[in-house]
């Protein structure tokens, strides 16, 4: 069903299926079946088999791709599936440029197994697009952009990027994970594919692990539903089924927590203690003005730099609100260590390189409130004034 004439807020409501079409229940069952019957073998139905469709995972597919303006979605059994299915659309010999400041589960896998099969991959910092171009090769098919990243929130101009691709005929491949639909849609500023891990903002309950992916045009949807049926790395219908509840609150969660990261991330860069606070929302954020061109917020994930890894130890054994945890996006605040978690599997010297120290921490605000968020923090980093 389309919604282009409405708010966001209300499509991210009714997007997909609002209700059931054959009971008009207003969720859309789990259909929690693996195989579909098929009266007629010359004229099969919609549905033969749970990985090639299911009707819940499909209402799902629905949902993304009218969120973010693409032809079809994909919904995957994680987001590291959805990544590894988009570069499955190269070849051996090829080669991507990547962003440097990059979630380290797509490093690794560009670094180890795509490196390993053939596909060369070049790490540059996507916020010079002059870089960008000096990376293109003749070989080069294909450019991938995560923005604001993980974990330094470093913005990347999408226009530009974009521009690039034309003029060179390459794929666009995104990870919009941490703006997410609500705030920023690529596919309108001429990206060919978008990323999610729906684990983080898009289901928002850490309660299940699942990826999606939304693709520009029909060639691409038979390209990437090709690559989904053939490595069976589907999403089952009860994970579809908890996206699609959270997908129908992302935009007021969205909303209130990145309000609360705003408070947290200016309040935080006032501390003694914190050597930086990285937050495209602050007004000293060099990506700031042309995160405020693309997105429509600076959303709800921040970073800060502690004096060095025994501090930030110390902060992640003694903070009682925040989860020190792996993940993101969930109703509660997640305080996460890239060096041994999100990151742990890039080299340290390669975190170094990118600014990835023992000392950075990475928090998503959940729903709670600021002040308290604030508190907690406060009382885990200033151990000798509690």
């Amino acid at each position: 069903m389309a919604h282009n004439n409405i708010d966001p807020r209300t499509r991210a409501v009714h997007c997909g299926q609002d209700r059931d079409p054959y009971t008009g229940a207003s969720s859309v069952p789990i259909y929690q079946g693996s195989t579909f019957a098929q009266p007629d073998p010359d004229h099969p139905g919609a549905y033969d088999y749970g990985r090639s469709g299911n009707p819940t995972r499909e209402a799902l597919e629905s949902a993304i791709a009218e969120l973010e303006g693409g032809v079809h979605g994909f919904a995957f059994a994680s987001g590291m599936a959805a990544i590894t299915s988009a570069l499955l659309l190269f070849k051996p010999g090829d080669h991507v440029i990547a962003a440097e400041d990059i979630y380290g589960g797509t490093y690794r896998i560009l670094t180890t197994l795509f490196r390993q099969w053939g596909l060369d991959a070049t790490f540059v910092d996507m916020t010079r697009p002059g870089l960008v171009e000096a990376a293109v090769r003749p070989e080069t098919r294909g450019i991938f952009v995560e923005t604001p990243s993980n974990p330094l929130l470093k913005i990347t101009d999408l226009d530009a990027i974009a521009a690039i691709a034309r003029k060179h005929s390459l794929l666009t491949i995104i990870d919009n994970t941490f703006a997410t639909p609500w705030l920023q849609r690529p596919i309108e500023r001429g990206f060919d594919i978008v990323l999610h891990s729906a684990t983080k903002f898009l289901g928002g309950h850490s309660d299940c692990v699942a990826g999606l992916a939304v693709v520009r045009t029909d060639d691409l949807a038979h390209r990437v539903k090709s690559i989904q049926n053939i490595t069976g790395s589907v999403l089952g219908p009860q994970d579809s089924w908890l996206i699609l509840r959270g997908i129908r609150t992302l935009a007021v969660r969205m909303d209130a927590q990145q309000r609360s990261a705003q408070i947290v991330a200016e309040e935080m860069a006032r501390w003694p203690e914190i050597n930086k606070v990285f937050y495209p929302g602050l007004a000293a954020h060099p990506g700031r003005a042309i995160n405020e061109r693309q997105s429509s917020g600076a959303g709800a994930v921040l970073s800060f730099e502690l004096k060095d890894g025994a501090v930030a130890h110390q902060v992640l054994r003694r903070v009682k609100l925040c989860l020190p945890a792996v993940s993101l996006g969930g109703v509660e605040s997640i305080l996460s260590y890239p060096a041994k978690m999100s990151h742990a599997s890039m080299p340290r010297e390669e975190r170094s390189l990118r600014g990835i120290t023992d000392g950075l921490l990475r928090l998503s605000v959940g729903l709670e409130d600021p002040l308290d968020i604030l508190n907690d923090l406060k009382q885990a980093i200033l151990v000798e004034k509690v």
